[in-house]
Order: C-alpha cells, then sequence, then structure tokens
C-alpha cells in the first residue's frame, strides 16, 4: 500500500466537516472515513477551524450576513453614542 502525501482540502471543506463532527449524532471516527480524511486530521480541524454561532433560530450565518448584522449594529450604537453626548451636554447646562 502506497502512502499518500499531505491532501489539501479547502477552507469551506474543513468548516463542513467541523459543522458535521458538532453534531453529538455523529461519531467523528465514522465521519472521518465518510469524509475521506484520517481521524487525526478531522480532531486538529475540531480545534483550530473556527466554528459558525448558529443564530437564535439555529441557523448559522454567513460571513456575509454577520458582517452586514454587526454593521448595522455598529451604525446603531454610534446613534445612541450621538444621542447620549447630547443628551449630557443638555443636562449639563441645566445644572449651571
Amino acid at each position: 500500500m502506497r502512502k499518500r502525501g499531505p491532501q489539501k482540502f479547502s477552507e469551506e471543506f474543513r468548516r463542513e466537516a467541523v459543522r458535521l463532527a458538532s453534531d453529538p449524532k455523529r461519531s467523528v471516527k465514522a465521519l472521518s472515513v465518510e469524509l475521506g480524511v484520517s481521524i487525526t486530521t478531522l480532531r486538529n480541524w475540531l480545534r483550530t477551524v473556527p466554528r459558525e454561532r448558529p443564530t437564535s433560530a439555529g441557523r448559522v450565518l454567513s460571513l456575509e450576513e454577520q458582517v452586514r448584522r454587526l454593521t448595522k449594529e455598529n451604525e446603531r450604537l454610534r446613534e445612541e453614542r450621538e444621542i447620549l453626548k447630547k443628551a449630557t451636554a443638555f443636562f449639563a447646562k441645566e445644572r449651571r
């Protein structure tokens, strides 16, 4: 039996493998056989590949959706900060 050299797996493949391995109904060993990846490699990915966080509805957000959501939240927080600055200035004048 010829030993194969290191295989290159795409980042997308690794993330999907980690997502599948996170399912408690699947064993890591069975999944490694199913995907054609050594169990050691799959366990390394579980330690090193960032997991996508599910939303409150249990759906996983894509990176684009996460950026869009965080940009919107950032904009809202900036607006709130500006309102608080104006309120602070207003109440500081009232105290004088």
